[in-house]
């Protein structure tokens, strides 16, 4: 296979793979915790949402544009 299909390729699939794991990451980050009710207060439910989780998940879409992006000129570039 030619080089010059390899590289947009391989920066297409690290797209991907970055955008399964800022999913992962994202579900990480978004923290759940049921309350049940107790006495004259009703169940409750929190959200906690933890940043670093979160800022990872941003990174990993951040890059993923980056490599959609360079892959795109790359292929632009040839033809």
């Amino acid at each position: 296979m030619n080089r010059s299909f390899v590289v947009p390729a391989a920066d297409l699939a690290a797209a991907i793979l970055a955008l399964a794991l800022a999913v992962l990451c994202w579900q990480l980050g978004v923290r759940n915790t049921d309350f049940p009710p107790t006495g004259e207060v009703p169940a409750y439910t929190a959200t906690r949402y933890v940043a670093p989780w979160l800022f990872l998940a941003t990174v990993l879409v951040a890059g993923a544009g980056a490599a959609v992006i360079d892959a795109a000129v790359r292929v632009v570039r040839r033809a």
